[in-house]
């Protein structure tokens, strides 16, 4: 007997879609997928869940939970996931791949002409826009995910502390995870109270079943259930399909080419990429603009506001530095042609753990969701995470409204300081409109960031 999707109730058993209908589904999924991931998330419970009912409520808040303990993208692991438990394997590299690949190619695309065409004064005075707007989607967020994740005063401490320890002390990004995830797994034992998180949405959780569910009472997802057989096998053949290219580019281009930096530094990031794009983000930019000199501060702004446009993930901008860092240090290949691979390199590690996460853990997921430990880890982590965008947006905020911006002296540490001299008026008066227009009256995003390039652009005919 089985359940019903509308109430619970007995109803007759349903037919598993095809791999077909499933592939038809997560491609229409992954080129509608845009608003970041709140809006890829609710996507895919309307698709999934309320119309065609092939996951049940709960089951679709579990795999959530689980998704965002992981590094990288959860509502592209959320797809790989329930892809995987309807048609095993392959059914979650479908989703996966189909959830990644049309923001993948529209962003290298647009990487393509803004390497072309990015001194052109109109596309000069597009971005100049951009910028403002993408400085106001930041700040958006750190509202957004501070009233979620700061709940006490612990939580703002630990806010407070990684956003000192990344502005004032520039402490790694990956420093300020783990300690943070240390701390909340200590304090769990410690004190408790503070770190107690709920599920992000249980307590809307209807009682409706799904498909999936029907499925498990028939006995036909057997692949769900752990097994170290299969988890050694899920590490042999992802953890080389993961690594792998970046161990050869290593062997043949020698540890200090541009594709040994660029593989290592991005497979090294998605171990890493708790939270969220915008967490990542100031040390990516530190790392790119500083570290490696692959881009300049007002590009990493321009990528960003690219990959707030396309659909999929928005840590595709990563694809847009990975493009520009080969670009510019081609060896002997055609600059574009080594951008593509580039942006080819940093897509893959970036995106291909996301498999091996979902496909070594997802059978582990009642274990880890019932650990009170590792939820105070998390809810630790996620108020450090709104510390390190505070820092983003500060970072973002200095570079796009002053003209010149210099390093603290003296110290050998420290921020970085405005020329109060350089100030651009233009920019800041335009970055104020973008706030008041997102956060007073509620413009979306893409409105917003399209208000803000036509203004950009009626700025510089007006020789403002």
């Amino acid at each position: 007997m089985t359940m019903s999707v509308a109430d619970g109730t007995p109803g007759p058993p349903r037919a598993v879609p095809t791999l077909g209908e499933a592939f038809r589904l997560w491609a229409k999924i992954g080129l509608l997928s845009f608003g970041g991931p709140a809006g890829q998330i609710a996507l895919m419970h309307k698709e999934l869940v309320e119309e065609r009912g092939w996951i049940g409520e709960e089951r679709f808040l579990h795999a959530l939970n689980y998704c965002m303990l992981l590094p990288g993208p959860e509502a592209q692991q959320l797809a790989t996931y329930i892809g995987w438990l309807m048609h095993r394997t392959i059914g979650g590299v479908i989703a996966g791949l189909l959830f990644v690949l049309p923001g993948a190619l529209v962003m290298l695309g647009l990487s393509v002409a803004y390497a072309v065409w990015r001194e052109a004064p109109l596309v000069d005075a597009v971005f100049f826009g951009v910028k403002a707007a993408v400085l106001a989607v930041v700040v958006e967020a750190v509202i957004r995910i501070g009233r979620r994740a700061l709940k006490n005063r612990v939580m703002i401490g630990i806010a407070v502390a990684a956003f000192v320890g990344v502005f004032l002390f520039r402490i790694p990004f990956p420093i300020i995870i783990l300690a943070a995830g240390l701390f909340g797994w200590v304090g769990a034992n410690r004190a408790p109270g503070p770190f107690a998180a709920g599920s992000p949405g249980s307590a809307k959780a209807a009682s409706r079943a799904g498909l999936v569910d029907e499925m498990f009472a028939r006995g036909e997802l057997a692949h769900a259930e752990p097994s170290a057989a299969r988890a050694l096998r899920v590490l042999a053949i992802w953890l080389p399909l993961w690594l792998a290219p970046v161990a050869a580019l290593w062997l043949v281009t020698g540890p200090d080419s541009v594709w040994s930096h660029v593989g290592g530094f991005f497979a090294s990031m998605a171990v890493v990429t708790f939270g969220g794009a915008y967490a990542v983000l100031a040390y990516v930019a530190q790392a790119a603009v500083d570290a490696f000199g692959w881009l300049k501060p007002g590009e990493m702004l321009d990528g960003l506001g690219l990959a707030e446009t396309t659909p999929g993930p928005l840590i595709m901008v990563v694809q847009f530095v990975g493009f520009l860092a080969a670009y510019r240090a081609p060896g002997a290949l055609d600059p574009l042609v080594a951008g593509c691979l580039g942006a080819l390199l940093t897509t893959w590690v970036t995106f291909a753990p996301c498999f091996l996460w979902i496909f070594l853990g997802a059978p582990y997921v009642e274990a880890l969701r019932s650990s009170a430990r590792l939820s105070a880890a998390l809810s630790a982590i996620t108020a450090a995470v709104v510390g390190v965008i505070l820092n983003l947006a500060v970072w973002f905020a200095l570079h796009v409204v002053f003209r010149e911006v210099r390093p603290l002296d003296g110290l050998g540490f420290g921020p970085d300081l405005p020329v109060l001299a350089s100030i651009d008026w233009r920019a800041a008066a335009l970055a104020a409109a973008a706030m008041v227009a997102m956060l007073k009256f509620r413009l979306g995003m893409i409105p917003t960031l399209g208000a803000c390039a036509v203004a950009g652009v009626a700025l510089s005919l007006l020789g403002a």
